[in-house]
């Protein structure tokens, strides 16, 4: 039997991570000897998104919320890979992955273009973390202005973008410079 029909029987015949039927194919969960412990049956939208061909849609990223709680340590491992790249902190609190899988999802993560962002105290901010805004700050685009003391939490840093952070205000994600935050 071949990997790929070794996946489909594992998988019921559907993406692993967020259910599709259309256009499956093995994916290797680097890094990996190609075996199907270390491979994943996925569509090509999850692909695509995968292998950086387009951005990730959030949206379409919220399967994971069922597909980390997979018995199969790849599909764990790789719904741990993107809620960090989505700085979904709230559901990496919650996923369990034992020792020597939680190695290798940490292994396939690039930490040497991570960025630093410091806040107005020189503070260095990470995913997850909760700010302060400082001042009113008009949102452009948005209509609203995000006002002092305003707490923004479960903040993500984008890479795109320096000296910023991206976080929800009002319920519209938006980004704010950081000299105007401090961390709470």
């Amino acid at each position: 039997m071949s990997i790929k029909e070794e996946l489909e029987s594992r998988s019921g015949g559907i993406c692993e991570l967020c259910g599709s039927n259309e256009e499956l194919t093995v994916l290797e969960v680097s890094p990996s000897d190609g075996s199907v412990e270390q491979s994943i049956l996925v569509c090509s939208t999850c692909r695509d998104q995968i292998e950086e061909k387009s951005d990730l849609d959030e949206t379409h990223w919220n399967c994971l919320n069922d597909s980390m709680w997979s018995e199969v340590p790849a599909v764990k491992v790789l719904a741990f890979r993107l809620l960090t790249k989505l700085g979904r902190q709230d559901l990496l609190d919650i996923i369990y992955l034992e020792e020597d899988e939680r190695k290798w999802a940490e292994s396939g993560l690039q930490k040497d273009d991570e960025v630093v962002v410091k806040d107005a105290n020189g503070t260095t901010l990470k995913a997850g973390d909760s700010v302060v805004i400082l001042k009113d700050l008009d949102v452009k685009g948005a209509g609203f202005t995000a006002k002092r003391g305003t707490t923004v939490r479960n903040i993500s840093i984008p890479a795109d973008v320096e000296g910023h952070i991206e976080g929800r205000v009002n319920g519209t994600k938006i980004y704010l410079k950081a000299e105007f935050l401090k961390k709470a």
